[in-house]
């Protein structure tokens, strides 16, 4: 047997009177957390959600994210996090992707949430969490968390579940556009967190994490929540990065431990008011696109740290490959493979490539890695060709063995750490009723890394304005995926196939 909620119950039995989350003024031990959980999973069992079904959750970084999270483990089911910026639209196709049964929201996106949840029969219960635990009132039909919870007899058993059953499926896109649910095992989550706890970032009882990193998120969802929990630590929660209320939480807390992308690191370098406060860092780690060198140097030497970087995909549980602390560190690397996963670079052909500095696709063997897109067997034969997952990726690698992202074989932009894929948004595009031909592009920022932009052609007869695009967009998409730009062509330029040749658009 392996439950993921394992981690939560035996750090639960060795301190129970340790603080576990941390949000606001508010203090939650082991034993709280774990009775709220295994009382949450009861309540799932009660509404007739049995082991193996999927609930997915849309919740901020607050206590009831994770008390849904190990619920759901401890009744068996498998967690579906979604973004909490989705709109109706992405959440029901979610839903029904997914075959959800439940799904779990935070009050602040409850108008979204129904919306797309009256849309897809196939879910069964909307549960609310609110941030008033008096206040157990939900809309008829609906039901409240703190109802159910406080209504429902714990699961005392860890429901059985084996190391190939699915624990989350976790929501990724790729060139086709529509995001795929990528099926992440009991052992991979399980191992991921314990790696990343023991032997990645020497977690103790005694650490303490900053999570600001979107628990929906794979990177904050492992290296934060599960390791941190896993090893009997406390997290501190912050539900919406701010670098002032970052510094004041990570300083009266004594935050030890700070996982963010590289657009954080940079907002809290450069907060006017950085110089006044005294920080406890021990280990800092950055991921989801390249750290900046002088933003990493600036850093490190300022707060007297060792900034460790590392490269995953949500496909991967995420962590993929990480810099360790025996090693030296080389700027703009993504280090080496983790123990027990291998790498290889392949060509266009998909021989392999054996000589140092040459590109190629990255492609990766493991215990990390997903056992595939949920019910999608085109993408998964295209995904495992030749029997090792395809990230997309294109890396070189110098003669330590030390692997360096050169490009992206996917055209994916990544806009403050969050992956952004053209494809959805062309899509959308192509639905606008002037629009004749559009691409997406990223394009540098200073703070966002990528910022993501628009070009479009208009049908003949047809007008408009990039504001109205824009608008039309924010209206479709989350707040992270819409164009900030729009470019207005009269035709895009274009190969001898008539492909969109992007690369023309980016000079």
């Amino acid at each position: 047997m392996l439950n993921l909620a394992t981690l939560l119950r035996e750090s639960t039995k060795k301190n129970p009177a340790k603080a576990a989350l941390v949000i606001a003024d508010t203090t939650i031990s082991y034993g709280e957390l774990d009775a709220f959980a295994s009382r949450f999973g009861g309540g799932l069992a009660k509404l007739g959600v049995t082991p193996g079904k999927h609930v997915a959750l849309m919740l901020p970084n607050v206590p009831h994210f994770t008390f849904a999270y190990y619920g759901t483990q401890y009744a068996g089911g498998a967690v579906v996090p979604l973004n909490v910026l989705l709109t109706p639209d992405e959440i029901a196709y979610h839903l029904e992707d997914s075959d959800a049964v439940a799904l779990v929201v935070w009050e602040g996106f409850y108008e979204q949430a129904q919306a797309a949840f009256n849309r897809v029969d196939s879910c069964k219960h909307l549960i609310v969490a609110k941030a008033d635990p008096k206040d157990v009132s939900a809309p008829e039909g609906v039901h409240s968390m703190t109802a159910l919870i406080g209504g429902s007899e714990p699961i005392t058993d860890l429901t059985n579940r084996m190391p190939d059953d699915t624990a989350v499926i976790l929501y990724t896109s790729g060139t086709t556009g529509r995001p795929k649910g990528a099926e992440l095992t009991q052992f991979n989550m399980f191992f991921n967190a314990l790696y990343a706890q023991r032997f990645l970032l020497a977690m103790t009882p005694d650490t303490v994490a900053l999570a600001t990193l979107p628990l929906f998120h794979s990177f904050g969802q492992t290296c934060i929540q599960n390791a941190v929990l896993g090893a009997g630590g406390t997290v501190v929660l912050l539900p919406r990065f701010d670098p002032k209320t970052a510094l004041d939480l990570m300083q009266r807390h004594r935050v030890s431990l700070f996982a963010g992308v590289p657009t954080m690191y940079f907002a809290l370098l450069h907060h006017p008011d950085a110089d006044a406060y005294e920080l406890s860092l021990e280990r800092c780690i950055s991921g989801g696109s390249a750290m900046p060198v002088e933003v990493m140097s600036a850093f490190d030497a300022k707060y007297g740290v060792n900034i460790l970087e590392g490269y995953g995909l949500s496909e991967t549980s995420p962590v993929a490959s990480f810099n360790v602390l025996d090693r030296p560190k080389k700027a703009g690397s993504i280090v080496l493979p983790i123990w027990g996963v291998e790498f290889k670079l392949v060509d266009a052909e998909g021989k392999t490539i054996a000589a140092s500095d040459e590109p190629g696709e990255i492609c990766i063997k493991g215990h990390n890695v997903m056992k595939g897109y949920y019910q999608k067997p085109e993408a998964n034969e295209e995904a495992f060709a030749g029997g090792w997952f395809h990230t997309g990726d294109i890396a070189q690698r110098d003669a330590d063995g030390y692997y360096f992202i050169v490009d992206r074989k996917k055209d994916m932009i990544i806009r403050g750490g969050y992956n952004v894929y053209p494809r959805e948004i062309e899509e959308v595009l192509y639905g606008h009723p002037a629009v004749a031909e559009a691409a997406v592009i990223g394009v540098p920022h200073e703070s966002h890394g990528e910022e993501v932009k628009a070009v479009i052609a208009l049908k003949a007869g047809h007008e408009t304005t990039p504001e109205d695009v824009i608008a039309y967009c924010k209206e479709k998409l989350a707040a992270y995926k819409y164009p900030r730009t729009v470019e207005i062509l009269d035709a895009l330029p274009k190969g001898p196939t008539g492909k969109i040749l992007k690369r023309e658009l980016a000079r």
